[in-house]
Parts: structure tokens; sequence; C-alpha cells
């Protein structure tokens, strides 16, 4: 994404857009923070993936939600139209459990509960993260 200190709904989805079409066939994305945001707003506008994983869901509102972010709310709460995984954590400063968890139902999303992984990135001490590695493996079909 081309501003990650400025983010914005609007070009990120111009982004996002351009990167899926470029593509032969429909890919399988992944999104970490924000990110999924962009990928519910994406779907939700009629864009279309393989797959997605959905790592870390912030919360709009939540006690650490950027206001720099305002543009990525309200999130759309609506089935995304392919296969996807929200992977959450119970100790993420950004978005709690709860909220990941209702993100997954109302997306069709499958919950992978990550446990106290924090906001599940570097800093979580993940290192190479086998699970992340298996769950994408499992949208992908490999």
């Amino acid at each position: 994404m081309p501003d990650w200190e400025r983010p914005d709904l609007e070009t990120w989805l111009t982004v996002l857009g351009a990167a899926v079409q470029a593509q032969a066939a429909p890919p399988v994305i992944v999104a970490h923070s924000l990110g999924c945001l962009a990928v519910a707003h994406f779907a939700a506008r009629g864009g279309r993936a393989r797959a997605s994983l959905l790592v870390a869901v912030p919360e709009p509102g939540g006690p650490e939600w950027p206001e720099v972010a305002h543009s990525f709310a309200p999130v759309p709460l609506a089935p995304l139209g392919f296969s996807s995984i929200v992977v959450a954590s119970h100790d993420d400063p950004y978005g709690s459990f709860a909220y990941a968890s209702k993100c997954a139902k109302a997306w069709g999303s499958s919950l992978h509960d990550a446990g106290n992984a924090a906001h599940i990135n570097a800093q979580s001490g993940l290192g190479d993260w086998p699970v992340g590695r298996k769950l994408l493996a499992e949208l992908s079909g490999c």
C-alpha cells in the first residue's frame, strides 16, 4: 500500500483491485490488520478472490483504533462471497477476539483461535508462523 502512515480506504481499494485484476485467475488474498477491513470493503463492492486469509482484524472505535484510519469504518458485515479464514488473538490490542468473531460470522469466514498472540505480527514472536502457512495451504488447496 502506498502510505502506511496515512491509510486511505479508497487508495487501498484501488491498489488491491489493480493487483487482483493483474492476475490470470482470482488470487488468494492474505491480509493483516487494516488490510482485513480493506478486503471486506473490496468484497462488499463486488471484488472477487479465490479465498482470503484475514489476520488480526482491528476494531474501529476500539481503544487502540488510530483516528487516521477513519475511512475504513464502518466495516461491511456481509458475506465476502469467497472462502476465508479469520485468525484472531485473545490479547490483540487493536481488536478484540469478540469483534473478530463477529466479523468472521458476518463474512462467512472460518475462525481460527490463535490464543494469546498479540497482534499476530513480527513482534508476536511467531517466527515463520507454521500455523499461518498451514492455514494458507488449506485455502490454496495445496
